[in-house]
């Protein structure tokens, strides 16, 4: 974009904070479609949000690849070449910078730039943004979109800072670590960690996975695509994307409906074996049986069958007893290119750092309780992220009364929608606190074109602002609590509940009623012209 110069205020209608799915879209709807004098900032050095960062080996999405892009332009999706099953993040890359260019929206984005604070001004109605680039932005609308996944959690352990090795975050990957040849240790096995593993091993000189709690995990059945199945995907467009918003996690299938003890125990193992062969974390928990998610009994089976797998895979019994899960299956589903076939691997061993907890780091490497010293020279740290609200509390906003976002969110992050907070007037959060937990980009895209929508009303009206009631906020809180009670979700400890990030609150950061409820209650709001929202003459007009 054109040269900002630091320390002179540019005026704006919307400043849209980060560049990945969400910004990208958001900014092609304010600027391209309503027209807004519109930039956006991102801190990263190129487009793209998580898939900029996130380059370590095995890097793929979880989602399908034909639900996996954007569905608000046809001819965009009949031009995208993806083969495969799943997309590799060099594709998804440079997806989203073909998207970039398609729409002529690279010279509206400033790069290298992270907003470092946000202060509301009651008067002007306007936002005022500073950067860690010296530039300020005042602008009426503020968009965030800083990242689901993306406020690295970088453990601490005594001695961190002696290591001679390269210590790494999978959420920061540097473009010139080779891992080959090398001693690898990789702390952490979740989504990251499965994949991480399964891409290094076969390379590394020996792999050392410091693993704190066993997964679940099924195959992914990552595989080249036919020129049929492509076709096909193309051709039922229209078809494919009203499934998509008319299911619950959107990603592609029909969800089940069959409760797992309505059929035999040989057919259960049928359907079970079949899903497992085709691949995928989301249709084996909710394309097979209706229950797994809600019912102790039916996820137990489930639980039940996963272990046999892993018990016929792993051939070492210590490594296999470390391996398996004995837990509630009620995390988000993992899928995996190999990962339990990665522990037969002569150069890969396996530590159990609850029962053998890792003591300090050292200049060699890892040293745990049993006085082992495990020389690396990578120690890889797939230790996930502060997730949701972990890139808002790092950032001073202020809103009304000078209320920062940290403090308000003091007892735990909440929203009006997952997009609106009660006194951050014409504040927009794309993924923030309690939006639905489904397949990415289809939430976003609900999420994106909702608020263009939000801001064309306010923009064409004499509102001058809105923001979330706050009564309506503490409710939908609630309804974000009461119905993943409903499920087994709050009973494992997982980072959708903010369990992974010590010293942080455990608290419901998801709508899980699905992405076909939650569109249709953001239609209402606005075909109802707002109601849950409060205007700025609501708001400063003396009672």
């Amino acid at each position: 974009m054109d040269k900002v110069v630091p320390n002179k205020i540019q005026k704006l209608d919307a400043l849209v904070v980060g560049a990945g799915f969400g910004g990208i879209y958001m900014l092609h709807k304010l600027r391209n479609e309503l027209g807004l004098e519109t930039v956006a900032i991102d801190r990263a050095g190129g487009v793209g949000g998580t898939w900029y960062w996130n380059k370590y080996p095995g890097a793929l999405s979880d989602s399908e690849s034909f639900v996996y892009q954007y569905s608000f332009d046809r001819e965009l999706y009949q031009e995208t070449p993806w083969d495969t099953k799943y997309v590799p993040q060099a594709q998804i890359l440079a997806y989203l910078n073909g998207v970039v260019d398609r729409y002529s929206l690279r010279d509206h984005i400033q790069l290298e730039t992270g907003m470092v604070d946000a202060e509301f001004d009651e008067a002007a109605g306007t936002w005022t943004v500073q950067t860690d680039r010296g530039l300020t932005f005042q602008t009426r609308f503020l968009v965030t979109g800083l990242g689901l996944l993306s406020a690295t959690n970088l453990p601490k352990f005594p001695g961190m800072e002696t290591f001679k090795g390269r210590l790494v975050h999978t959420g920061a990957w540097p473009e010139d670590l080779d891992l080959t040849g090398k001693r690898v240790g990789v702390i952490g096995n979740g989504s990251t960690g499965n994949q991480v593993i399964t891409a290094t091993a076969p390379i590394a000189a020996h792999l050392t996975s410091f693993q704190r709690t066993p997964q679940y995990s099924v195959p992914a059945g990552n595989r080249k695509l036919t020129e049929q199945e492509q076709r096909a995907h193309r051709d039922n467009f229209e078809a494919n994307w009203d499934q998509v918003r008319n299911s619950s996690v959107a990603m592609g299938f029909e969800e089940s409906t069959v409760p797992t003890f309505s059929v035999s125990p040989e057919e259960r193992e049928r359907i079970y074996q079949r899903t497992w062969e085709e691949g995928g974390g989301f249709r084996f928990m909710f394309e097979t049986f209706s229950d797994i998610a809600t019912n102790p009994e039916a996820n137990e089976e489930a639980a039940r069958f996963i272990r046999r797998k892993i018990a016929e895979i792993v051939k070492d019994p210590e490594t296999r007893r470390k391996l398996t899960p004995t837990d509630l299956y009620a995390r988000r589903p993992l899928c995996d290119s190999g990962y339990y076939e990665t522990f037969n691997r002569p150069n890969v061993s396996l530590v159990n750092v609850k029962e053998n907890p890792i003591e300090r780091v050292t200049e060699q490497g890892i040293v745990t309780a049993d006085g082992t010293l495990h020389e690396l020279d990578v120690l890889i740290c797939a230790t996930g992220f502060d997730a949701v609200d972990g890139n808002y509390v790092r950032v001073n906003i202020r809103g009304r009364g000078g209320e920062t976002l940290k403090e308000h969110w003091a007892d735990g992050p909440t929203s009006y929608l997952g997009m609106a907070t009660n006194g951050f007037p014409n504040m927009f959060m794309i993924l923030g606190p309690n939006g639905p937990f489904t397949n990415l980009p289809p939430s976003i895209e609900a999420q994106v074109e909702w608020i263009s929508e939000t801001i064309h009303h306010v923009s064409t009206s004499e509102t001058g602002w809105i923001e979330a009631k706050a009564e309506v906020e503490s409710d939908w809180t609630e309804t974000c609590s009461d119905i993943a009670h409903q499920t087994l979700f709050p009973q494992a400890a997982s980072w959708i509940f903010g369990a992974n990030i010590p010293g942080k609150k455990r608290t419901v950061m998801f709508y899980l009623g699905g992405i076909k409820q939650y569109r249709s209650i953001l239609a209402g709001e606005a075909s109802d012209k707002y109601p849950n929202f409060a205007t700025a003459a609501d708001v400063l007009t003396p009672a």
